[in-house]
């Protein structure tokens, strides 16, 4: 599977996320020649356990997340930031959980937006929005590099085009940056060879960072 990283936007401070600014983005991307090939969707869930027992509580982890990624809609992924767990499971799986009612969805945050082709990368960008709302709680872009798996092998030409996709960007003075979250995959058990797990994992840390930079900038 190609290398992806995911960014997201940090407004400066004082500052908001708006329509306004994934609009800036996704011109900015048609401007360095990037293609339009279609729209895009993810969901990620926050799920809390059912507990008939509060007792039990301890038991259970408090940041279980599940998402569903564009690559592959036929499989869902489980991650455990604290205990740094992943598990690939069917999509069947949230079906089977609710039936259960072991666990139950507290928060669900879903990715909107557009991708794009340009040379060998593919970018994603799009605005982060809770269930029956329109407010943008957060801008995410996934850029992938299409033509090699190994993470070591793809960082150098990440890098360039982040250099490209930033010099852009800068020209249009919005108020804030995207940022890349460097991160420690073998902590999860993963290796060097990117796959969906990865994109779920960066999915996961991305989230928690974005959602304490707008309480932070809001604070």
């Amino acid at each position: 599977m190609p290398v992806k990283w995911v960014l997201h936007w940090q407004p400066n401070q004082g500052s908001t996320v708006s329509s306004q600014i994934l609009n800036e983005a996704t011109q900015c991307v048609e401007s360095i020649n990037g293609v339009k090939e279609g729209r895009w969707k993810a969901t990620l869930n926050y799920y809390k356990p059912m507990l008939r027992d509060q007792a039990n509580q301890a038991e259970f982890p408090r940041d279980f997340l599940g998402i569903s990624i564009v690559d592959d809609p036929s499989k869902y992924y489980f991650i455990i930031r604290s205990l740094r767990i992943v598990v690939e499971a069917d999509s069947s799986i949230q079906l089977i959980m609710e039936k259960l009612q072991s666990y139950k969805s507290k928060v669900a945050l879903y990715f909107e937006g557009f991708q794009y082709q340009l040379g060998d990368f593919r970018l994603r960008v799009g605005k982060v929005v809770p269930t029956h709302s329109e407010n943008v709680r957060g801008i995410v872009m996934e850029v992938e590099y299409l033509p090699i798996s190994s993470m070591e092998k793809a960082r150098k030409v990440m890098e360039e085009f982040l250099e490209i996709w930033h010099e852009a960007l800068s020209k249009r003075s919005l108020p804030g940056k995207f940022v890349n979250i460097e991160l420690n995959f073998g902590e999860f058990g993963l290796a060097d060879n990117y796959t969906p797990q990865h994109t779920a994992v960066r999915y996961a840390i991305v989230m928690a960072h974005m959602i304490a930079t707008v309480q932070a900038v809001r604070g």
